[in-house]
C-alpha cells in the first residue's frame, strides 16, 4: 500500500475507486494508463476491506461488551 492510501478515509477510497472504474470503461482509455488504473483500483479494494474488517472487528468486540451474557 502507498503512503498516500495510509492517510486516506473509506469514503475517499471509494470515491476514487469509483473515478477509476469510470476511466476504466471509457474506451479511449489508453492500455498502459489501464494498467496503472487497474492496479491503483486493486489497492484501493485492498485498501477498504482493510477498513471494513477492523470496523467489523470493533462492532464484534462492542456488541460482546455491550451485550448481556
Amino acid at each position: 500500500m502507498n503512503h498516500q492510501n495510509e492517510s486516506m478515509t473509506f469514503e475517499a477510497a471509494m470515491q476514487r475507486l469509483e473515478e477509476v472504474t469510470r476511466l476504466l470503461e471509457q474506451p479511449d482509455t489508453p492500455l498502459d494508463m489501464s494498467l496503472e488504473l487497474y492496479k491503483e483500483g486493486i489497492e484501493l479494494i485492498k485498501f477498504c476491506n482493510g477498513m471494513l474488517d477492523s470496523a467489523q472487528q470493533k462492532v464484534t468486540v462492542i456488541n460482546a461488551s455491550e451485550l448481556p451474557q
